[in-house]
């Protein structure tokens, strides 16, 4: 089936705006370990895992597909283990990138229940694209040599990260990708477009008891990329009897959107988000979907519960 992109800028877009090279997520708070290597829980023998799927600016053309799978699990008191799959599809496989990442974290004791874990990450990134059948609104793509030979790299990365946590706040600061790579290379005079920077994540959360059934947990997480301006998202959930969540999400000059998430069993949480994009862009789509399923396991069997998951 051809591939119809209307205009070679909205590609462009699509490919080289700063705060669209790594994914987005609403649900960040629980997406943590996948932009921050030294997430940690210090809660022994749980394995924590998660599955997330985003569907971005829906009835876009070209639109971007982000699926993830995570795990994490604490060895020891002192040592944190985790995993990351990131595959990103924009424009229905023209640009397609999968991340496979491990995560090592070193947890110190600060005193007063506070933590302070740093962490690392590596892998590598298969970035691939396909134009094939790709039509342009004047019907003829033969014109831009650009869009005539497709792209299958791999490349290595790093990243690292600081994580701060007590039981009711947490505190982070993290750069997952730390190399610095042109994905689309100059060729025959045809500048290169595609290049990928570091991103920078800070992030941050706070629990407040409001009652023995109601409990405030704001948020917040901002993306730095060198040569672009930050982006802030800001979000407060309400969490009832701990098993019920809701609440609400601005990511500044882009988006609102509206979060929930069940506790379905005492290992299981389901959640799903929705944003309305506030940009010009969003008359050329009808919103982003977000669902996720996390699974906490008691590999020793004691029965004991982390409930609720705060972060």
């Amino acid at each position: 089936m051809k591939k119809i992109i209307f205009s070679i800028s909205f590609l462009l877009f699509l490919l080289k705006v700063t705060a669209q090279q790594d994914p987005e997520y609403t649900h960040y708070m629980y997406n943590m370990n996948v932009v921050n290597p030294a997430y940690a829980t210090g809660t022994q023998a749980m394995l924590d895992l998660g599955i997330l799927y985003r569907s971005q600016w829906a009835g876009a053309v070209g639109a971007p597909k982000t699926f993830n799978f995570f795990g994490h699990i604490p060895l020891n008191k002192k040592v944190e283990m985790g995993v990351s799959i990131i595959s990103d599809d924009i424009g229905d496989g023209a640009k397609k990138e999968d991340n496979f990442y491990a995560d090592f974290a070193y947890v110190l004791d600060m005193g007063s229940r506070a933590k302070l874990s740093l962490g690392l990450k590596a892998g590598f990134t298969s970035f691939k694209t396909n134009f094939n059948g790709f039509v342009f609104e004047s019907g003829d793509a033969s014109t831009d040599a650009a869009f005539q030979e497709n792209i299958n790299h791999v490349f290595p990365n790093i990243g690292a990260g600081a994580y701060f946590f007590t039981d009711n706040y947490y505190l982070g600061f993290s750069a997952p990708n730390l190399l610095s790579s042109k994905h689309i290379e100059e060729r025959s005079g045809i500048n290169a477009f595609g290049s990928e920077k570091a991103h920078m994540f800070f992030t941050g959360g706070y629990v407040f008891n409001l009652s023995d059934s109601f409990k405030l947990k704001p948020a917040f997480m901002s993306r730095i990329v060198p040569g672009s301006a930050a982006s802030l998202d800001v979000s407060a959930n309400v969490l009832f009897n701990e098993k019920f969540e809701l609440g609400a999400s601005y990511r500044i000059d882009d988006s609102v959107s509206a979060l929930m998430n069940i506790k379905v069993s005492p290992s299981i949480s389901v959640g799903y988000a929705y944003d309305y994009t506030t940009s010009n862009f969003g008359q050329f789509n009808s919103g982003t979907h977000e669902v996720f399923m996390l699974f906490n396991l008691d590999l020793l069997g004691k029965g004991f519960d982390k409930s609720p998951r705060f972060f």
